[in-house]
């Protein structure tokens, strides 16, 4: 097998891993199962080259999450389900269908109208294929669909939590203004100070999850994505962790041999110099 950039030979090299008589063993042994966190690890490398701005990595992450689709494709054609070539056709038909105003007769429209009319083709989709599945027996096969239906369980809890929230604001279940959402981030860290007071440990984590639920709010409706907030935020804490490292490094020390005063001095300088940066 040669290196390639035709998406064929990489379908034959998953067929070739996948050959029971001569694959290899690690391959032969997954499912669909076993699989799935990988593909989700392969999502969030991209996402990282994206934000490093690294774009030699990011054609690297981006073969790999290919790579996931081929090897899930490759399973599913084994089993009798469907092909690479299916996938394939699947989607570029539903972009077709999603884009009257590119490949039909919709004429023109802004970014308003085009995000108003895909969730329109989106909700007369889900309804087909409910009908289709009811038709073939499959009722119950799947969890009912309302309002916050399809947003996966498996989701990442903080992005699942901004998707039910953008869901319910959809049909009117939403705050008129910032001053409640802040409000209510407030009565949260209340109680769940209340509950610290108290000792209530069996109470605790559902307040904090309220907390976080909260602050997420607070982040959609003021148009910043708690996600990509919250991977900066975990960016600056290790920016000015190294920090305090490096300066202790200097004299010999490890955090483990400095005192919290020391620390915490180290990381003011390293918050002085990013600001100096700016």
């Amino acid at each position: 097998m040669q290196p390639s950039r035709d998406i064929h030979r990489l379908v034959e090299i998953m067929a070739a891993l996948r050959d029971p008589q001569g694959g290899c063993p690690w391959d032969l042994e997954q499912t669909f199962a076993s699989i799935a966190p990988y593909t989700i690890e392969e999502a969030y490398e991209v996402a990282d080259a994206i934000e490093r701005g690294d774009t030699e990595d990011l054609r690297e992450e981006l073969g790999d999450l290919l790579l996931q689709v081929v090897f899930h494709a490759r399973m599913a054609e084994e089993a009798g389900l469907f092909d690479f070539g299916g996938v394939v056709e699947a989607i570029t038909a539903k972009l077709v269908r999603r884009h009257p105003h590119v490949f039909g007769d919709a004429g023109e429209l802004d970014a308003e109208a085009v995000k108003a009319l895909w969730g329109r083709i989106k909700a007369d989709e889900k309804r087909q294929r409910a009908e289709a599945r009811k038709r073939a027996g499959l009722v119950g096969a799947e969890p009912a669909r309302g309002t916050l239906g399809g947003v996966p369980a498996s989701m990442p809890a903080l992005t699942r939590a901004l998707k039910l929230q953008e869901k319910a604001a959809k049909v009117g279940f939403d705050w008129t203004d910032v001053r409640g959402v802040v409000a209510k981030l407030r009565e949260e860290i209340a109680e769940t100070e209340a509950e610290i007071a108290a000792a209530a440990r069996d109470k605790l984590e559902a307040e904090i999850g309220d907390l976080l639920f909260a602050a997420v709010n607070l982040a959609r409706f003021v148009e910043v994505d708690p996600e990509s907030a919250l991977r900066a935020a975990n960016g600056k804490f290790e920016r000015r962790f190294s920090h305090v490292e490096r300066r202790l490094a200097e004299t010999g020390r490890r955090p483990e041999g400095a005192s919290l005063d020391e620390m915490e001095a180290l990381w003011q300088e390293a918050k002085s110099l990013e600001r100096e940066k700016r």
